[in-house]
Parts: structure tokens; C-alpha cells; sequence
């Protein structure tokens, strides 16, 4: 058609390109509320709806699909339409987010002295201050119902993986034990997905819940509700995806069963890692620390790409402003955050800008990849300057199935480092210690030009001034003990002192003030427990334990919950068969495609009989 075949008295529709892409138009003709109109789209919202989809965003698909759905009502003689005006030239396409192709549109609309339809509010204002008569349509208030893709979640299904001409996949299970199943026979078609996305999307514009977290050619983030969605197509992708993700674990940290001492370590305002491989649960634990924090009365901030972290509305969820994180802190600084949770720490920036508020009084909590615990802290080293590094991070938790499986403190010293024998090289040392049991595990210090982490074998850690620590130690605490006393130095600032069971009520004192005044006075830490006898440990060593043995798919493992922490030897019958450290949960774990695996299953199967001791 051309413009001349307008009828004069025919109401004339300009949409803008928010009113396309929501399907405003269409969906009134639908309604039965717009009939017998022309409808003229401007060339600048056609070169829009092109530059989109050339870049692959799913927006610019479903405008011009929309345009589409028009052409079909023009031919049933719904409507009539017209593509009008100038398409924008390169100057104007650069000066977009200015609004120069806005102003294109809108110019149409003047010239035809037509109905101005946008669902942009600032299009809006600035089109009734013009004086055109503009059409603002506000996204509808509205149940949202299921969607498409619920259909493919059970209770336990932590993650669906659609792709095109392939059966849909699932994660399913709990963190402890995930197995990836299909989920149906029949392969997911073009279409379908196709349908899928175009739900997605538009539940993430509609939804006040739900937003687009990032959009880029071949690659769209959704977050809708508590699912994080990824759709990915060529040529990002060889062909079209969609993952979704969402969480079916709890984020208490009742669960994870901390001890005072961590807690207190998460209460006073430090630097954290949370640490571990992918899917090992370091997200729900952080979520569940935020939490935590956030009801014992602190403020608490996120900073996150993508917003994922399951928290309450109260703890305000922070994405890169303007693309960048380091944006995003400068704002938190002015905020004033007790803790900022950082999810995820893993560019050179990234650790640049945790160290950054850490040094400004933040409290930092962040969120690492990591095989194991003294892996994360080495991810600091060459981004964080080494002699800064626990005041940065002094505490590193190790999330491993859904569980902590080490907590690592960091303390700076300087010393002669281990296996170095002249006090001349002495230097600062950074000590990493497991938070448990107090042992020095590594020591990092330069050497060189060189930064080594060294890790400390059993006695090697032991410095020579601790026999003299230990003698000290000794001597003071028998001032308050009838018995004998046993003194143990674990690191330079911690001792671990045995007495007998009748003297513990002298050594702690009232409320534990005895102990505090002998910390105070020796300057260091002391543990102290029960003495046990060289009878009691010869009656405990000598003692059998008879194991549990469990199978997984991945492990046989024996539990021995009365021998945990402890080094055993383990039997079949009278034939010795290894000797391994019992788990602070009281397993053994032992891989299924191991020689001892299959040894351990034949002298079950034979009926021969397991048994542990204690060395």
C-alpha cells in the first residue's frame, strides 16, 4: 500500500518500538479495540527491530515478529499498514541510548498527526510534552501462571538442560549425590525451544520479579524468580540451548552445624572465602551466611553477576553498574555495608576490588572456585600484594558436597621459615592453619623473586623455641593443677594443654576468667582438655572398632563414627589391609576403581571380618 490509499477519516497508530516488541498493537486487535485504524511503522523502529536481531538478541526476533502478526491482521482486513519515514543514518544509530532514533519516531508521529503508542514511560513524557497525543500503556498487572518449562522440574531437580535434536537432561538429587538423567525420549525441536524462550522472555519483561541480567549476540541471562535461565544460540553456540537453574537446597546455616568459634569468626567483621569445586554448594552456603548475618541485625549488601543468591528482600542485590563491579563498590562504599557478599571472585579485578573494600572496613565474603582450601588463597597471590594478604582474607571455609570440610585461618609473622636452619632468613611468613586443630598446614613466603607455599609434613613445622614455650606454658598452669600436666605447642600462638579431669574446673575458672588471665599473661591460646592416662590411650589404641561399610557409585566407605579424626589400621580377619585417617564425620572413603575397593568388597563378600585399630 501507499500513503496516497490512506483514507483521510482513518484513525492513524504510530507505534514506537517498546509498543512492537510488547505486542501492544496486536493484542487490541485481538481484544476487538482497535479495528479499521492505520497503523504506520516507522522505518527507524524497522532498523531498530534489524540491528537487534542481527546481533541475536531475542527482543529484536520477537519485534519483527510482531510486525508479522500485523501484516496477517492487514490481510484479513483488520487494519492497514504503512512503514513510514527515514531510516536513521549512522550518526543518529551511534547516538541512540541519546535518543536521536527516539526522536525519529516520534517525528512521524508529528507529521501524520497520529495516535502516539508507546509502552515507554520516559517516550511517554517526553511526547505529551510535544503535545502529541500519546497512548502510554503500563505493563498489565497480572497472575503470573506456570510456565512451559516447570513441566520439566520435579522436587529434586536441581538443573534442565534443553538443546535442539536432544532428549531434555537433568540434573537430579541433592548436592551430596547428583546423577544426570534424561528425562524424556523424545528430542526438543527447534520449534519448541523456540516457544520456550519466547515465554521466557517475555515472563522476564512482565514479571516485577524477574529481570533480562544480561543480553549479548547469541547469549541471553534471565533471572525469573528464584531460576536463573540461560539461552544460548548460534553463533555463540553451535546450536540453540536453554539451561535452567534452581536451587533446591536449604540456605540455613543450622544445618552446617558450625562450631562457636567459626561463627564468631563470620560474626566479626573479617575477609572470607567460601571456597570449593563447581556445584559443591559454596553459593547456598553464602546465602545462608547473608542470612544469618542479616538476622543477627548487620547490613548486608551482594554484589553479584548474575543475581542468583537466594536471599530475603531485605538484603538489597547488587549487579555490575554500568558493566563493571568496580562501579558497582565505589556505590556500596557510600552505602556502608557491615558485609558485602561477593559472588563470584574470579577475575584479576575481581580479587582487586574484594581487596579493596576489604582494606576500607567492609566486611568481605566471597565466593572462589577451588579444588582445595589453600587453592584459593593462592589465587590471591600476584593480584593482592603478598605481605596484605591476611589482612585481605583471613579465613578460608571449604565447601565440599554441601558440607564444610576445612576451615583455614591466615596470620602474618615473621620467622625463620620451615627446613631453614640460619636466623638470618628469618622473613614474613604467612602461616595457614587448619581453625580445628590449630596445625600450621602451609607456609608462604618469597624466596627470591619467587612466592612458595610450602606444605608442612607431620613435625616439620615444629620451631625450636617451642620446646621452651612448652616448658613455660607447663610450669605456669601447674600453679593451678594438683596433677600432671601435658603442654603441646601447635603454632606459635597456641598451645594444647591436657589435665586431669579434677583440675579442669581450676585451670578454666569461673565463667573461664582463669584462663583469659593465663592467655593474657603468656600471650598466646590455649586449649585445654582432658588428660588421659598412658593406660586410657593404650585402652583406647588397643580398642576394636568393627566399620559399617556403605556403597555409592563412586566410593566404598566405612564409618567408624567412635575413631573420628583419628589414624587407624584397618583388618579383614587377621590380614592387614591399609592404614588411613578417619573423617572428622568418622568415614573412610575409598574410590570404587581401587585395588583396595575391590578388597574390601571381596572380604565382605567371603564373609570375613572387618575391623579397625586405632596406631
Amino acid at each position: 500500500m501507499t500513503m496516497n490509499e490512506s483514507v483521510e477519516n482513518r484513525q492513524r497508530i504510530v507505534p514506537d518500538t517498546s509498543a512492537v516488541i510488547d505486542g501492544i498493537i496486536s493484542a487490541r486487535i485481538r481484544e476487538g479495540a482497535l479495528r479499521d485504524v492505520d497503523v504506520h511503522v516507522p522505518e527507524a523502529v524497522m532498523a531498530e527491530l534489524e540491528a537487534q536481531a542481527n546481533r541475536g538478541l531475542e527482543i529484536g526476533y520477537k519485534g519483527l515478529e510482531e510486525i508479522q502478526d500485523l501484516q496477517r491482521h492487514a490481510k484479513k482486513g483488520h487494519i492497514r499498514i504503512f512503514f513510514t519515514g527515514l531510516r536513521p543514518n549512522l550518526d543518529q544509530v551511534k547516538l541512540a541510548k541519546g535518543g536521536e532514533i527516539d526522536a525519529l519516531i516520534r517525528e512521524t508521529a508529528v507529521e501524520l498527526k497520529a495516535r502516539f503508542v508507546t509502552g515507554d514511560r520516559v517516550q511517554s513524557l517526553v511526547g505529551k510534552a510535544k503535545g502529541l497525543d500519546v497512548d502510554f500503556v503500563k505493563p498489565p498487572i497480572e497472575e503470573f501462571g506456570p510456565l512451559m518449562v516447570d513441566d520439566f522440574f520435579t522436587t529434586d531437580t536441581m538443573s534442565v538442560h534443553l538443546k535442539n535434536n536432544v532428549s531434555p537432561m537433568a540434573k537430579k538429587g541433592s548436592i551430596v549425590n547428583v546423577q544426570y538423567v534424561r528425562i524424556r525420549d523424545e528430542p526438543c525441536t527447534f520449534q519448541e525451544l523456540k516457544a520456550l524462550s519466547r515465554e521466557l522472555l517475555d515472563r522476564a519483561r512482565s514479571d516485577p520479579g524477574s529481570f533480562t541480567e544480561m543480553s549479548f549476540s547469541g547469549a541471553t541471562v534471565l533471572q525469573i524468580r528464584n531460576m536463573r535461565i540461560a539461552i544460548s544460540s548460534p553463533p555463540f553456540s553451535d546450536d540453540m540451548e536453554i539451561t535452567i537453574v534452581r536451587p533446591i537446597a536449604s540456605v540455613s546455616l543450622e544445618k552446617y552445624r558450625l562450631s562457636d568459634v567459626l561463627k564468631e569468626r563470620i560474626r566479626t567483621q573479617r575477609g572470607i572465602l567460601i571456597a570449593g569445586p563447581p556445584g559443591a554448594g559454596k553459593s547456598t552456603f553464602a546465602a545462608g551466611v547473608a542470612i544469618y548475618l542479616n538476622n543477627k541485625g548487620f547490613v548486608v549488601k551482594t554484589m553479584e553477576s548474575p543475581r542468583d543468591l537466594q536471599v530475603p528482600p531485605d538484603i538489597t542485590q547488587y549487579a555490575p553498574l554500568e558493566g563493571s563491579l568496580e562501579n558497582t563498590a565505589d556505590v556500596l562504599l557510600l552505602v556502608r555495608p557491615d558485609y558485602t557478599i561477593y559472588d563470584e571472585v574470579r577475575k584479576t579485578k575481581d580479587f582487586e576490588t574484594f581487596a579493596d573494600m576489604r582494606l576500607a572496613g567492609v566486611g568481605m565474603i566471597g565466593v572462589v572456585h577451588a579444588n582445595r582450601a589453600v587453592d584459593a588463597i593462592q589465587r590471591l597471590i600476584g593480584r593482592v600484594e603478598l605481605g596484605v594478604i591476611p589482612q585481605v582474607v583471613d579465613t578460608v571455609i571449604f565447601i565440599d558436597k554441601g558440607e564444610i570440610s576445612k576451615v583455614q585461618v591466615l596470620e602474618f609473622t615473621v620467622k625463620v621459615p620451615a627446613g631453614m636452619m640460619e636466623a638470618d632468613l628469618a622473613r614474613p611468613v604467612i602461616l595457614v592453619s587448619d581453625l580445628e586443630t590449630g596445625k600450621n598446614e602451609y607456609e608462604i613466603y618469597t624466596y627470591g623473586e619467587q612466592v612458595v607455599v610450602m606444605p608442612l609434613e607431620e613435625g616439620q613445622h615444629r620451631s625450636p623455641s617451642w620446646k621452651l614455650a612448652e616448658g613455660e606454658v607447663k610450669d605456669f598452669i601447674g600453679n593451678y593443677t594438683s596433677g600432671p600436666v601435658e603442654v603441646e605447642m601447635v603454632s606459635d600462638h597456641r598451645a594444647l594443654v591436657h589435665v586431669r579431669d579434677k583440675d579442669l574446673p581450676r585451670v578454666i575458672g569461673k565463667g573461664g576468667k582463669t584462663i583469659d588471665d593465663i592467655e593474657k599473661a603468656l600471650g598466646i591460646h590455649i586449649d585445654v582438655r582432658k588428660f588421659e592416662s598412658s593406660e586410657e590411650k593404650r585402652i583406647r589404641k588397643n580398642k576394636e572398632h568393627h566399620p559399617i561399610v556403605e556403597r555409592t557409585k563412586k566410593h566404598v566407605i566405612l564409618n567408624i563414627p567412635e575413631a573420628a579424626g583419628q589414624e587407624v589400621e584397618v583388618y579383614a580377619s587377621d590380614e592387614f589391609m591399609f592404614s588411613a585417617t578417619v573423617g572428622r564425620h568418622g568415614d573412610i572413603k575409598v574410590r570404587m576403581d581401587s585395588t583396595i575397593a575391590y578388597d574390601i568388597q571381596e572380604a565382605v563378600e567371603q564373609g570375613e571380618l572387618l575391623w579397625v585399630k586405632e596406631i
